[in-house]
């Protein structure tokens, strides 16, 4: 079965963010994932990967100002310089972490730009990306993202990520597939897993609708989770949804999936 890892932006809010990592190792996870590891000391967070057996399975690239609304910089043609920048940030961050690979966040269309220069301005991103982060042995992964979260999105769906790793022609960029966001924006999901497994190396977990725990909504996880199994997937499951209550208390669904349960 998938490995499954602990979305730390996500789960355990009850907790401040470093003392999350040992919640998650706690409740059986070995795998942490989480949006950004900036703003803190990369020290730091080795220390707590350490002390508590984790792996660090993904984070994303330096997405622009998070705060004030803004969900990745990469299709933004005035940000070109930002994002390189960024990228050589995320390396330092992944390469100390132990992290082989990393998530680009395509951003938010601007009003009045036209769409083809988006997508250039993306596609070249992703090329200059792609070979920086090759060279230090991380992935690349973009990720389609609904647009009733994130209105004005970029990037909306499988195809159109295949279709812009396949412009940017370069290797080393892989698809990021949120089944909660794809079950939105565009359902078949086991169809589309089976189709693109190659090219998806990541998969992150939530039920619609509301993006709380796998069996709260209309996504028949059980089926799914067997289904990535029976087709040979072999990356992790990030469990990037909100919890409905504690965190811990709402782990029920996942328990069966858990290497301990595997192994009694």
């Amino acid at each position: 079965m998938p490995q499954f890892c602990a979305n730390l932006s996500m789960l355990y809010g009850e907790h401040a963010f470093l003392d999350r990592f040992a919640a998650a190792a706690t409740d059986g996870f070995t795998g942490v994932e989480y949006l950004f590891p900036y703003a803190f000391a990369a020290e730091d967070l080795v220390e707590r990967l350490g002390a508590n057996g984790l792996t660090q399975v993904l984070h994303n690239l330096p997405a622009g100002d998070w705060d004030a609304g803004e969900r990745g910089i990469a299709c933004l043609p005035d940000r070109v310089g930002e994002f390189q920048d960024g990228v050589g940030k995320a390396i330092d961050y992944a390469t100390a972490l132990g992290c082989t690979q990393v998530n680009c966040l395509a951003g938010i269309a601007p009003d009045g730009e036209p769409s083809d220069r988006l997508a250039q301005t993306f596609v070249d991103n992703l090329r200059f990306a792609a070979r920086r982060l090759a060279d230090a042995g991380i992935k690349l992964l973009i990720e389609p993202i609904n647009t009733l979260d994130i209105p004005g999105f970029f990037l909306t769906g499988t195809d159109q990520a295949t279709a812009l790793i396949d412009e940017a022609g370069t290797g080393n960029i892989y698809v990021q597939y949120d089944a909660y966001h794809m079950q939105i924006m565009e359902g078949d999901l086991a169809r589309t897993i089976e189709t693109n497994l190659t090219r998806i190396a990541h998969v992150q977990v939530a039920d619609n609708p509301g993006r709380h725990e796998p069996g709260s909504g209309e996504i028949a996880y059980p089926f799914l989770f067997a289904h990535l199994d029976r087709v040979g997937y072999r990356g992790w499951v990030g469990c990037e949804y909100k919890p409905a209550g504690a965190t811990t208390d709402g782990l029920g669904w996942l328990a069966p999936y858990l290497p301990a349960q595997q192994a009694a």
